[in-house]
């Protein structure tokens, strides 16, 4: 009752037209914008299918390579370590040691330096492949302006500036041409308050507003000029390159882009119809439900849920865990922590999008290389319980509770959480049903869930078969819970191990 009423008010401060019809396959339907219209949206099987993708941050900030990919904006704020208490990286002053004057030397003057000469996209194919990834989903443009693609609309853009090269064109034909599915992300709602303006920067130099923003009072909320900049930005990359998928920041949830995000809804839907294709719509930080359920798809940034949901989900995250742009210090997860959270997310009906940060010249870090294929190795093996799969009645058990997930960042306050090995999870094909154990495998499971006259069983067991061998696997009931023998030749188990239940004759 909440929720719609919350989505009533939505609707009458935004003066929206309730649609007079629901969505249909006949060639006159238009998706309008609207919420009632563009809950009407299925989200495609190709996504639901997926389970896993990998996002890009790579731009100018790859260059300095100092904190994280917010260097363009804290460069420029000499009280964020004060503010944030982050005692860790003092932005400005390591670029005025390192670079000089921000009027002499700005964040204009990294572009020329981001010459992305090892850029081989065929190669970054070749590695997300073997990652086992079904999507790929490079920044568009980050929050600092500066556009990964060929940019109609801004100077500052990949063809003409740094690289030269189309970026986003060009990574789109070679993951096409390997079966991945294309996606593109935009963060450039927050480019209106992302940059101080100051006389003591080259931000406050009027010939470099169309990277910097304009200058603006404190507190204002973004202009019409600005929002129909973001519009047209936005509108050309759709254009220009079908994505299968389109990330959007949580700046796209500020009040005044209420009606601009609407407008590109049911201009991105539309246009899918065109070109006859499911497509993805993510949207971050659903505080106060201002988007209903089916509209898109929820991301949670370095969170998760707590729970199965019923709507298609996602988690990003990144491989390092202090940054999303590549830097010198970065701290690269292990793959087994990475591969128990896949399984997490999957299991609750979410997807994962696992972010990399390649160096400024295209290249992609040894370390975040040796993850990503460790992923790979393992999903080769267990992936059938992981691709294609749903939810089952209940998502797992086991004493790993997550009590700060369901909020955006949690991550970040939960590191040393880590999942064990009595910790399962739980997913399905058809009626039957696998369970996977997070951590190393012991040679004796027991799944609590399946005990003996346990209500979750509809059909009887026909037999258990561990992922990755071929050697029997031996079960009995007990009034404790279903007891899996491992067998004594196994697949490597220095991670997370699948046992497939065959489910046989209905339980009568």
């Amino acid at each position: 009752m909440k929720r719609i009423l919350l989505i009533s008010l939505v609707l009458l401060a935004n003066r929206l037209e309730v649609p007079r019809c629901q969505a249909d396959t006949s060639n006159s339907f238009r998706y309008a914008p609207n919420w009632e219209s563009v809950a009407a949206y299925e989200i495609p099987t190709w996504y639901r299918d997926a389970k896993f993708g990998i996002f890009i941050h790579w731009g100018p900030y790859a260059v300095p390579a100092f904190g994280n990919e917010w260097y363009p904006c804290r460069m420029y704020d000499a009280s964020y370590v004060k503010k944030y208490h982050d005692l860790r990286w003092n932005y400005y002053e390591h670029h005025l040691k390192t670079y000089g004057p921000h009027r002499d030397f700005g964040y204009k003057d990294f572009i020329p330096l981001f010459k992305a000469e090892e850029f081989d996209p065929k190669a970054w194919m070749d590695l997300f492949v073997q990652a086992g990834a079904k999507y790929i989903v490079p920044v568009g443009e980050h929050h600092d302006g500066f556009a990964m693609y060929a940019s109609t609309h801004t100077r500052w853009n990949a063809l003409n500036m740094g690289p030269k090269r189309d970026v986003a064109g060009e990574l789109a034909q070679e993951a096409r041409a390997r079966g991945l599915k294309f996606g593109i992300s935009s963060h450039f709602t927050t480019n209106w308050t992302y940059y101080k303006h100051d006389p003591a920067f080259d931000t406050s130099d009027p010939q470099f507003y169309d990277l910097y923003g304009r200058p603006y009072a404190e507190g204002s909320p973004a202009d019409a000029q600005f929002i129909q900049h973001f519009k047209e930005r936005t509108q050309e990359m759709i254009d220009k390159y079908q994505p299968d998928l389109i990330w959007f920041d949580g700046g796209l949830s500020q009040r005044e882009f209420m009606r601009p995000k609407l407008e590109l809804l049911a201009y991105y839907y539309n246009r899918a119809m065109e070109w006859d294709k499911g497509v993805v719509y993510n949207y971050k930080n659903n505080r106060h439900h201002i988007w209903p359920d089916g509209c898109g798809v929820l991301d949670i940034e370095r969170g998760k849920l707590n729970d199965i949901r019923p709507e298609a989900w996602q988690t990003d995250t990144s491989v390092a865990r202090q940054t999303w742009g590549y830097t010198v210090d970065m701290i690269v997860k292990p793959a087994g922590e990475i591969i128990d959270d896949l399984i997490d997310i999957v299991s609750k009906n979410g997807n994962l999008l696992l972010n990399i940060g390649p160096k400024a010249d295209g290249t992609i870090p040894e370390e975040q290389k040796q993850v990503l294929l460790e992923i790979g190795t393992w999903l080769q093996v267990n992936g059938e319980a992981i691709y294609g799969t749903r939810p089952w009645k209940i998502y797992g058990e086991g004493p790993t509770l997550e009590d700060l997930a369901n909020t955006h960042m949690a991550e970040r306050r939960n590191e040393d959480r880590l999942f064990t090995d009595q910790d399962l999870r739980f997913t399905r094909k058809g009626k039957d049903l696998y369970v996977i154990c997070l951590g190393p495998a012991r040679d004796e499971l027991i799944v609590h869930s399946l005990r003996d006259q346990s209500p979750y069983y509809d059909y009887e067991i026909d037999r258990i078969t561990m992922l990755g061998s071929t050697n029997v696997v031996t079960y009995r009931k007990t009034v404790a819970g279903l007891v899996i023998q491992l067998p004594k030749h196994r697949p490597d188990t220095r991670y997370a191990c699948a046992f497939k239940i065959h489910f046989g004759m209905l339980v009568h």
